[in-house]
């Protein structure tokens, strides 16, 4: 007999965030892959062997009781990282935050994508052996390199110069994705194209709006583009048609982006945070500020073989974080905690 797990999200409802991406791949492998074992729901109101929520809904929140089945609770984010996020008054920060946090607590497991935020759970009150670290996951099927004609036809259609180097950022458009670092990287290299694919999903209220938007609606420099929020069907063009993945967050927890850059074969150029040490290794480029960035944008440009290294850097990200694996983590996972609740009963 499959085992019933009933997926509550509302992740996908808001273009052009990570965590919905993370939930439909999510679904995706444990459908695909894991069929044989377990019977997937999506926001179903009936009963079921385990109720895993994906976002934070006050609707979901009134729903997760212990007579449902047994609850996991993905953690994509801690509070603490919501800030240069969204922009809210400090008192609606504040009780937000600790919604989340109850939210987590009330789970009988969470589940974190970044192993880095486990002590700091820990510290917030929830129990240690009640979190459980499963990577995100990027399927090649969607995200894959595609011939050279066809990224020259994608950049014809985006307006992006043929003959250039193109450098892409991706992700909501906001402070703690370091979009004035992209833009200030942008002016130093006036010779490179850049990139940015995302938008305001959450509007007004996103931090950095005011200032942020005018850069959008007006870039100040003829080689940074801003192409919007694009459908997650769209992004492999994306990558495609760019040469190189440049991230300068200040404050992530496992972007999807990364493992879609690394499916698609491009190198990658992130800030130096401790949150990738964990989950990437030594398998990408970094700097810490923009000199440093620039310096490895221009080398990436001009060295073959410098470039040609990263894109293999790119390919032992792809590899680690294989369908294989993860499903296997998923089914041990979901198989354990089943388990686990019967020797109780």
């Amino acid at each position: 007999m499959k085992l019933v797990v009933n997926m509550l999200s509302k992740a996908d409802s808001v273009e052009g965030q990570g965590v919905g991406s993370a939930y439909l791949e999510q679904v995706s492998l444990i459908k695909e892959e894991l069929s044989d074992t377990f019977e997937v729901r999506i926001n179903s109101k009936k009963k079921a062997d385990i109720v895993h929520v994906h976002s934070v809904n006050p609707s979901f929140y009134l729903r997760f009781k212990k007579k449902n089945g047994i609850r996991v609770m993905y953690c994509h984010f801690l509070p603490e990282t919501l800030k240069g996020s969204i922009k809210l008054p400090k008192f609606a920060f504040h009780i937000y935050c600790k919604y989340v946090m109850s939210f987590y607590k009330k789970a009988d497991y969470l589940v974190v994508v970044n192993p880095i935020f486990i002590e700091d759970l820990v510290a917030l009150g929830v129990q240690r052996e009640s979190i459980y670290y499963i990577p995100n996951y990027v399927s090649n099927k969607q995200f894959y390199p595609m011939p050279k004609e066809e990224c020259l036809a994608i950049r014809n259609r985006y307006q992006i110069a043929l003959d250039k180097f193109v450098v892409l950022g991706c992700g909501q458009v906001q402070t703690r994705k370091g979009v004035t670092d992209f833009v200030e990287v942008a002016k130093n290299n006036p010779d490179i194209e850049f990139v940015w694919a995302g938008g305001f999903s959450f509007k007004a209220i996103t931090d950095g709006y005011n200032e942020l938007k005018k850069i959008v609606e007006n870039p100040p420099y003829k080689n940074l583009h801003f192409i919007g929020i694009i459908p997650r069907s769209q992004m492999n063009e994306i990558f495609n048609m760019t040469d190189c993945l440049f991230m300068p967050s200040y404050n992530e927890l496992f972007p999807m982006s990364i493992l879609e850059a690394a499916s698609v074969n491009k190198p990658i150029l992130l800030r130096n945070l401790d949150l990738y040490k964990d989950i990437l290794w030594d398998n990408y480029l970094y700097g810490e500020n923009n000199e440093e960035f620039s310096l490895e944008i221009r080398k990436l440009s001009t060295d073959n073989t410098y470039y040609e290294a990263a894109k293999k850097l790119s390919a032992n990200i792809s590899e680690f974080y294989s369908k294989e694996n993860v499903a296997k983590l998923w089914k041990n996972f979901y198989c354990s905690i089943y388990d686990k609740s019967k020797t109780k009963e």
